[in-house]
C-alpha cells in the first residue's frame, strides 16, 4: 500500500538520532503547522486512546516490570491503530501475523520501530511471567520515553488530536 506521507524529523528508537517521518497529507507537522484531517476508523481512534491511557499508567506504577509491560502495550496499541487505519495487508487471509511485522507493511516508515518494539518484546513477556528483574528501573524508564514518541508519531501519522500530557510522576 503506497504510503501518502511527506517526510518530517523525528528520533529514531533508542539512538536520540533524528531521522525521516512522514505525516498525512503532504504537510510538515512541525510547531504551528495543521495537519490535515481525513477520517479515521473509530477502531483506530479507540487503539490510540487505549494505548495514550496505558502510558499513562506506566507513568504512575512503581513496579519496573509493570512500567515496562504498559508502556510496551501502549506502543502494541498504538502500532494497532496504525495498521487498523491502513488495512492488513494482503487481507486476513494465512497465518496470525504480529503487528510489528505488519506495520512496516502498511507503514514502511515505522520499520525502525517495528523492529525496536518486536526486539523488546521478550522483555515484557519476561515481565509478565514474573521472573525477577526482567526489567530495571532504567530500562523501563527508557522504554516509556521512546513509547511517548512512538505514539505522538503514530497520532499525527493518522492526523488525531493533540498529544495530551502525561501526568507526571510525583519524586520518590
Amino acid at each position: 500500500m503506497a504510503s501518502t506521507l511527506k517526510a518530517v524529523g523525528t528520533r529514531v528508537p533508542g539512538s536520540g538520532v533524528m531521522a525521516g517521518i512522514e505525516v498525512p497529507g503532504g504537510g510538515l507537522a512541525g510547531a504551528g503547522s495543521a495537519v490535515p484531517r481525513r477520517r479515521v476508523p473509530a477502531t483506530a481512534v479507540s487503539l490510540l486512546g487505549q494505548a495514550r491511557r496505558g502510558l499513562a499508567e506506566a507513568g504512575t506504577e512503581a513496579d519496573p516490570g509493570t512500567r515496562y509491560i504498559c508502556a510496551h502495550l501502549a506502543a502494541l496499541r498504538a502500532a494497532a491503530a496504525i495498521v487498523a487505519a491502513r488495512g492488513e495487508p494482503g487481507g486476513r487471509r494465512g497465518r496470525p501475523r504480529s503487528v510489528w511485522e505488519l506495520l512496516p507493511q502498511v507503514e514502511p516508515t515505522l520499520s525502525e520501530w517495528a523492529a525496536f518494539f518486536a526486539a523488546s518484546a521478550a522483555k515484557r513477556a519476561a515481565a509478565e511471567a514474573g521472573l525477577p528483574r526482567a526489567a530495571s528501573a532504567r530500562e523501563a524508564e527508557d522504554l516509556i520515553r521512546e513509547v511517548e514518541t512512538f505514539l505522538g508519531i503514530t497520532e499525527r501519522a493518522l492526523g488525531v488530536g493533540e498529544q495530551l500530557e502525561l501526568p507526571l510522576r510525583p519524586a520518590s
